[in-house]
C-alpha cells in the first residue's frame, strides 16, 4: 500500500505544480523504480482500482487530483509528441481564432513533425497530421501560447495547412 500512496502523493504534487499527466517512464523514474514488467502491471493494477486512470496507452493521471480539465488535452499531446514540434493548427485552430463559425467539439487538430495519427482521450480525440514543411517554413507563422504550453498556427498558416491536407476550406469565414 506504501507503493501506491507514493504514486499518488507524486500525482498531487504535480498537479500543484501545473502538470498531472504522465508517461509510465516518468513515473517510474519520479519513483525510483525501473520501467519493467513489474512497474507497468503495478500501474495497472492501480488504474483498475481506480487509482489512476489511462488516458492513453502508456499515459496516466490521477484519479483524485486530476489535471485542469481544460489544459490536460495539451499536457497529454505533449506527452504523446514530445520530442518533435507539434503546433494547433487546421480547424482547432481557425475555430479559436473565430475563422470558422462551426465550434469543433471533443476534436482537437495537431500539426507534427511526427508521425500521424489519431488517439481516444477521456478529453477528446487528439489528431495528428503529419507536416512535410521544414521546421524553418513553419516557425515564423507560429506564435506560443501560455495558457495551454503549446504552439498555435496564425490564421494564414492554419488555412495553408488546410489546402495542404486537402480538407475543406469552404467553411473559412472571408
Amino acid at each position: 500500500m506504501l507503493k501506491q500512496k507514493r504514486l499518488l502523493a507524486l500525482f498531487s504534487d504535480a498537479v500543484k505544480a501545473g502538470g498531472g499527466v504522465h508517461t509510465s517512464r516518468e513515473l517510474a523514474f519520479m519513483m525510483g523504480e525501473p520501467l519493467s514488467p513489474a512497474f507497468t502491471k503495478f500501474l495497472s493494477d492501480c488504474a483498475r482500482k481506480g487509482l489512476i486512470r489511462r488516458v492513453v496507452k502508456g499515459i496516466f493521471e490521477s484519479t483524485l487530483t486530476p489535471p485542469e480539465p481544460t489544459t490536460a488535452i495539451y499536457k497529454i499531446v505533449n506527452k504523446l509528441r514530445g520530442n518533435v514540434l507539434n503546433y494547433i493548427s487546421l480547424e482547432s485552430q481557425l475555430c479559436h481564432t473565430g475563422d470558422i463559425s462551426q465550434v469543433i467539439m471533443g476534436r482537437l487538430t495537431v500539426m507534427t513533425k511526427g508521425r500521424s495519427g489519431e488517439f481516444s482521450t477521456p478529453y477528446g480525440i487528439i489528431e495528428f497530421t503529419h507536416t512535410k514543411k521544414s521546421i524553418a517554413q513553419i516557425m515564423p507563422n507560429l506564435y506560443f501560447d501560455n495558457e495551454i504550453g503549446m504552439f498555435r498556427a496564425t490564421t494564414s498558416q492554419a488555412i495553408a495547412d488546410l489546402k495542404a491536407c486537402n480538407r475543406n476550406i469552404s467553411m473559412v469565414e472571408s
